[in-house]
């Protein structure tokens, strides 16, 4: 038995051609030729081969750019990809989570049903902890939660990236994946413009995808882009949808947010690093700085629909 023709999935790369070879062979085979589109951010001729080869095996389509063209801009090209062959429903995934064949079939007919609901299933560790079952973000403290509380069906929710099936007609009203958001937070700000243009969230709670021991990026380490890209893409996005007072309130707590991001919670850091992390945190935090106020300093009457979204979502 096949996936609908009508179905096609997507994953961003980035090193990992194991997980690949895990994760996606499963599901893969399940799906009609031409309907799986692994791209591959550049990390290395040895990654690159070893990709090159696993896609050749298995019939997927490889997008091979020679640099890491981020999170947003890679599920971008996959997706135009997809679309061309006449794809209408969209799954966008992790190389380091596995769902099956009966999951995704039901997130597709969730899909079809509510064209305009972006859906994600329940994603667990290894041992049946959750990893994702709700995402919000915790507007005071600017930050992006994931915790038992979080409910992404709420205001102020968000869907994680890692596994995500949408309608075409949705993901074409808007417009994609926010490029400028490179590694970090481009999955938070894809659910806030869906809620913003009538749209809406959903775990679905009885599909569950399994996340990988070895997470991603490759054994949790967290390199300089990505600390960058984190403390820049986080000011970015509250200079999208936030108003004054809130961005404010986010560049206030941004040296903690920082730290956070040099080897807290589930990175870990690689060998001589940490100089090389500061810098890139300083500088990150330095440019989201730079758009955040000039928004603050902007007129900010007619603000869009996102900023109306946030401030509904502090009022609840």
């Amino acid at each position: 038995m096949q996936l609908p023709a009508e179905l096609g999935i997507v994953v961003v790369n980035r090193g990992v051609p194991d997980l690949l070879e895990l994760n996606l062979v499963g599901i893969g085979r399940r799906a009609r030729a031409g309907r799986v589109v692994v791209v591959d951010n550049f990390s290395g001729l040895a990654n690159r081969e070893a990709t090159t080869a696993l896609c050749a095996r298995e019939g997927w389509t490889l997008l091979a750019p020679g640099l890491d063209l981020g999170f947003g801009a890679a599920v971008n090209a996959g997706v135009r990809l997809l679309r061309s062959h006449g794809c209408d429903r969209l799954l966008i995934l992790s190389p380091d989570v596995r769902i099956d064949e009966p999951g995704v079939l039901a997130l597709a007919q969730g899909c079809s049903a509510d064209p305009q609901r972006i859906l994600s299933p329940r994603i667990v560790d290894p041992d049946g902890s959750v990893w994702f079952g709700g995402g919000a973000v915790d507007l005071r403290r600017g930050r992006a939660r994931m915790d038992a509380d979080a409910d992404s069906s709420a205001p102020g929710g968000w869907l994680s990236g890692a596994c995500l099936m949408v309608h075409a007609s949705l993901w074409d009203w808007l417009d994609g994946c926010d490029e400028g958001h490179f590694r970090s937070w481009a999955d938070v700000d894809l659910s806030w413009r869906c809620v913003a243009a009538g749209g809406s969230l959903t775990v679905v709670g009885d599909v569950t995808a399994v996340r990988s021991a070895g997470s991603f990026p490759a054994a949790g380490e967290v390199s300089p882009l990505d600390v960058y890209s984190a403390c820049r893409s986080r000011l970015s996005f509250a200079a999208r949808h936030l108003g004054r007072r809130q961005i404010v309130n986010w560049l206030l707590s941004s040296p903690g947010y920082a730290v956070s991001m040099l080897g807290g919670g589930r990175h870990r850091l690689r060998a001589g690093q940490p100089g090389a992390l500061l810098v890139a945190a300083v500088r990150g935090t330095t440019a989201g700085a730079r758009l955040a106020l000039r928004t603050i300093g902007a007129d900010v009457d007619g603000a869009g629909r996102g900023r109306v979204h946030a401030e509904q979502s502090a009022a609840g």
